[in-house]
This record gives structure tokens, sequence and C-alpha cells, in this order.
């Protein structure tokens, strides 16, 4: 399991602990591999040590290909998880397809974000209420939704979370069955606001899902490189939206309406709901601005300080 050290680690925290990052600034942590010695790597180091690839990808499974070129680089499930467990804090388990992190772009820095892609095999999911779809009354009653999770939340130890409106409005696209919103969500006790922009790509059997977490700050370069990830992703032959057979393949259960409000996460209950939103908010205290409790943690976790 690799650390970041002390100086990934004060960049993070100085911009919004400033009063800790000045008692922090001469140490860095990392967990020792042995009693007597430890593996200290930069967060550039921790990075490449995940292998990241460009160029074509196909996706495990088969279904989706990927025309990265130099724009992107692509994470296997196994180094996603690695990243997002001992990089970005969150519990194991992750269950994705890999993740897409922007050329020349640390996950582990300030400015650092990425994508996590999922595939949700419930079907086909037709797209003949696109036209129909008022997104102002769907923002209105997911943000109730949103509320009234927030005892629950609360309760579970987290904080409550808000869903402020959206960062960019849905917009699907008939001709390529490719659909993208961006939410903004507020969580009590922090100052900066969580971006969470969605992709979702339609296919015959199921619906691609990319999920980019950064913190709102970095809504324009977010909302900037998205489309060009969206331009290179694509079904394979026979996964296509246009493959579908009536005869033969399933139809999900809901529609184009439904996976805005969430309801592939219904449909898999409340802590899989409560999970997505969750997840971005994670990503935004250990990486956008460090959660006290978590720095006091890794402090007195038993990890020796690098030696300078």
């Amino acid at each position: 399991m690799h650390h970041i050290t002390n100086n990934s680690l004060n960049t993070l925290v100085a911009r919004t602990f400033t009063i800790l990052a000045l008692l922090l600034s001469n140490l860095a942590f990392s967990q020792t591999t042995t009693e007597d010695e430890g593996e200290y790597l930069t967060a550039e180091e921790f990075y490449q040590s995940l292998n990241p690839t460009k160029g074509t990808i196909t996706l495990p499974g088969g279904k989706v290909a990927m025309q990265l070129g130099d724009e992107f680089e692509y994470l296997n499930p196994e180094n996603a998880e690695t990243l997002l467990v001992d990089g970005w804090g969150n519990p194991p388990g992750n269950k994705s397809l890999g993740m897409i992190i922007p050329a020349g772009v640390n996950p582990l820095t300030q400015e650092g974000w990425g994508v996590i892609i999922t595939y949700n095999a419930d079907g086909y999911v037709s797209d003949a209420d696109a036209d129909d779809i008022d997104y102002n009354d769907l923002l209105k009653d997911m943000q109730k939704e949103t509320e009234s999770y927030n005892k629950q939340r609360i309760e579970m130890g987290y904080s409550a979370m808000h869903l402020v409106g959206w960062a960019e409005s849905p917009t699907y696209d008939k001709s390529t069955h490719k659909f993208y919103w961006a939410k903004e969500l507020a969580t009590s006790g922090t100052d900066e606001n969580a971006l969470n922009y969605n992709i979702r790509v339609l296919g015959r059997k199921g619906v691609l899902v990319l999920n980019a977490v950064a913190g709102m700050n970095q809504i324009q370069e977010v909302k900037t490189t998205m489309p060009s990830l969206l331009a290179v992703t694509d079904f394979t032959k026979g996964n296509r939206y246009e493959d579908f057979n009536s005869a033969t393949d399933h139809v999900a259960e809901y529609g184009l309406a439904a996976l805005v409000a969430g309801g592939v996460a219904s449909k898999l209950g409340f802590f899989a709901k409560i999970g997505a939103f969750l997840f971005a908010f994670k990503k935004f205290i250990i990486i956008g601005v460090i959660a006290i409790g978590a720095l006091i943690g890794r402090i007195f976790s038993g990890r020796k300080p690098q030696q300078d």
C-alpha cells in the first residue's frame, strides 16, 4: 500500500487548513512495510506506479472501446481501486471498469480529478421520453429526495448533503445516444461545493456510466474536457444501441428521466443511491480540502515520518 509524502499532503492542506499546515509543514507520513523501513512515494511516483495507459483501449467485457489518443490515460480496475482506496481514501470494494485521467493531470494533487467507469447491464433503455422531460421539475424532485436522506446520512456519521442545482443541464444526443449532465453538491461544514459530472452512453444491453469526480472550482476544466472523452467512447459492434433486437433483448424498466434522477440506483436500494452521492463527497473532502479527521488519523496511524 502506497501513500503520499509531505510535499503533496501539505499542498492539499494549505488551501483550507493554513494553521494546521504550518504546524505539520515539516512532517510526512507513509505506511511502513516493516518495523524499520518504509516505502515513500511522491504523488507522481504513486500515480506512475498505477501504470496509466494511453491509446486505444477496450474495457473489460469487450463491450466498449475508447480511442484515448494522447489526451487521456486509463487505469485498469485493479489500479483504479488502488487510487480510489489508497490515494483518495474511499473504502475498498469499488466495482468499476477502471478510471480515466486527463493527460497531464495528477489525480493526487489539489487540481487532480478523474472519471470512474461502470456499466449497468439492466437492458436496453428506451429514449422515447427524450423530448418530454422537464429537467427543472425533475431537479426539484431530486432535491427533495436528497434532503429526505440527510437524517440517515447524519446517523451514519456523514454530513448532510444538498443538491444545489444543475452545474450543467441534461443534454441528450439522439444521433449518438449519449447523455450528459452535471450536478453541484454542497455538504454541511465545507466551504467549497463538489461537482458530479455524469455521462451515460446507451447500448444494446445496458448503459455505460462515466462519472467525473471533482471540485466545483474545476468545473470549467471538466466541462471543457468531458465532451472530448464522450466523443471517443463507443460501444463495439454488436453492442451498440442500433444493434438492439426487440425479439431477443431485454428492455430496461426505466427511461432517460430515471437515469438522471437515479433510477438505476433506486433499483439497487437506498445504500446504492447514498453511496453515489458520498463518493463525490469523499473525493472532495480527501483530495479537495482534506478532512481534519482523516489527517489526524493519518498522523496517529503508526506511520513513520520520512527522513529528509
